[in-house]
């Protein structure tokens, strides 16, 4: 299999041979920087577009066809539009926390992207906490989503703000339940060590039935985290407006509008790293000839592949599903997810000490 860490030894070989540690450290920063930044905008631009066509889909339409061919390029068009919006002055809210929200919802978004193993060797930080690192900076978004609907000062966005808070953190519990159940079945909390020990098979199959009960528990709360229908009570258009972000406009956002669509991906990459193998390929036991065909496909086109499959399901299930009212979502978290992730976390442990 190729793996990316030939070209970033590579890089980074080339780089010390012509400059000093200090300037390589710099050019590799600014490098790494880039590259978020563009594949992070790629994949929003990507995500819109697939949402749009499926939902067309569903709703028995054609979707964007008029700018590009099969309206490839409507995404494109409509970042440019945001980026030229005028951003509208707001009478009475609070001018630095209304500004800094929407910094603050990117920036969490873009650490937790960060972090994700795409493959051996393309990955920007790979703590040996990496499970931690991704909750901790994964729940700032819901700091700057209360901040935005506080600083508005409009009673839409403070609901909006209010609904979002209870669900985010309530629905973490679970994901972090489910989560920390396969942290119990690897020994680890590095992502590169649990991606590593599922080169012969996945944790979802390696687990047995306490890891597919976590997988499901974690697309449900990781789905409910994205604020993605049926769980899009924060920002329920019918209610609310447009939830907390209602008084922002232009490129304040665009920012909630991005981090939006790459928390779904960001979601759904997680469960690929901890449950589908990450990009290890698909090995089945006695099938030699199958293994090494499947060693052919780069292991960057494993992860994606795996990632828009659970993508692909989020999205079914938003445009499917009706909307739940406030005391179902409560419910079905306190009630149903939380202690069955509970009880599967003493299954998990009795699977590791006699399986």
């Amino acid at each position: 299999m190729f793996h990316f860490s030939v070209v970033t030894n590579w890089i980074d070989e080339f780089l010390r041979a012509y400059l000093p540690d200090v300037w390589v450290l710099l050019i590799e920063y600014v490098l790494i920087g880039a590259v978020i930044l563009g594949v992070y905008a790629v994949l929003a631009l990507v995500l819109i577009y697939l949402e749009r066509k499926i939902c067309a889909f569903f709703q028995c339409r054609l979707g964007p066809t008029r700018v590009g061919p099969w309206g490839l390029l409507q995404s494109v068009a409509d970042m440019v539009k945001i980026l030229l919006k005028e951003l509208i002055k707001i009478n009475r809210v609070d001018p630095l926390l209304f500004r800094l929200a929407a910094f603050l919802v990117i920036i969490a978004s873009i650490c937790t992207f960060g972090a994700l193993p795409f493959d051996e060797g393309l990955l920007v930080v790979d703590f040996n906490i990496g499970v931690f690192y991704l909750l901790a900076v994964s729940s700032l978004g819901v700091v700057g989503i209360l901040m935005a609907g506080w600083a508005s000062n409009n009673k839409y966005t403070m609901i909006g703000a209010m609904r979002s808070g209870a669900q985010l953190i309530s629905y973490e519990l679970s994901c972090g339940l489910a989560m920390m159940t396969i942290v119990m079945l690897s020994g680890s909390l590095q992502l590169s060590e649990i991606v590593s020990q599922q080169s012969e098979t996945w944790n979802i199959w390696r687990g047995g039935i306490p890891a597919c009960i976590a997988f499901v528990i974690y697309l449900i709360a990781g789905h409910a985290e994205t604020n993605r229908g049926p769980f899009d009570l924060p920002e329920a258009e019918s209610e609310l407006t447009a939830g907390y972000h209602t008084e922002y406009s232009g490129i304040q956002f665009g920012f909630f509008y991005l981090a939006e669509y790459l928390n779904m991906f960001i979601i759904a990459a997680i469960a690929t790293t901890l449950f589908l193998g990450g990009w290890q390929p698909l090995h089945i036991s006695g099938w030699d000839a199958f293994n090494t065909t499947m060693d052919f496909i780069p292991p960057v086109l494993w992860f994606f592949a795996k990632a828009f499959a659970c993508v692909l399901l989020s999205l079914w299930v938003r445009w499917t599903m009706p909307r739940l009212r406030i005391d179902q979502l409560l419910k079905l978290e306190w009630q149903i997810l939380m202690p069955l992730a509970l009880i599967d976390i003493l299954l998990m442990a009795l699977w590791v000490i006699y399986f």
